[in-house]
């Protein structure tokens, strides 16, 4: 296997190399070693930097993403984790689905103004309540 420069890992990582220099700060990638000034690595840490961008993708935390690996730096992804970010972001496109529906609904609804429009003031009041709850949308035809 041969090593590949920083910049080269860079390159097909599609990452700045700064992005790999803080990568090995937070301990989630390690150099094999230096030619001259230039970081070495192997050619293992293109997979692993593509494990990285999935979890990040995903929303999981550099934290997170840490803990995703064995000390020798081999995946060990906990099933359970996997499940609850599955759940929260089933959750969070069912949010969304309803926040497009209720925009939707604003760009096309008959009222004279958007603030006389009964689900645009459900969407505004949510909005106010920082609850992030998004109202649901009436039936067809409805303001």
């Amino acid at each position: 296997m041969t090593d590949l420069d920083i910049a080269e890992v860079a390159q097909r990582a599609g990452v700045p190399a700064s992005t790999l220099r803080f990568y090995e700060e937070k301990g989630l990638i390690a150099p094999t070693g230096r030619r001259g000034l230039r970081r070495q690595y192997d050619s293992g840490v293109l997979e692993r930097l593509a494990l990285i961008a999935l979890g990040r993708t995903a929303g999981f935390s550099l934290d997170e993403i840490a803990r995703m690996f064995t000390p020798d730096g081999q995946p060990s992804i906990d099933r359970q984790m996997l499940s609850a970010k599955a759940e929260e972001l089933d959750s969070r496109i069912r949010e969304l689905g309803v926040l497009r529906d209720s925009l939707q609904h604003a760009a096309s609804c008959p009222a004279p103004s958007h603030l006389e429009c009964p689900t645009f003031r459900r969407l505004l009041a949510a909005a106010a309540s920082g609850s992030g709850a998004v109202p649901r949308r009436r039936a067809p035809g409805a303001p």
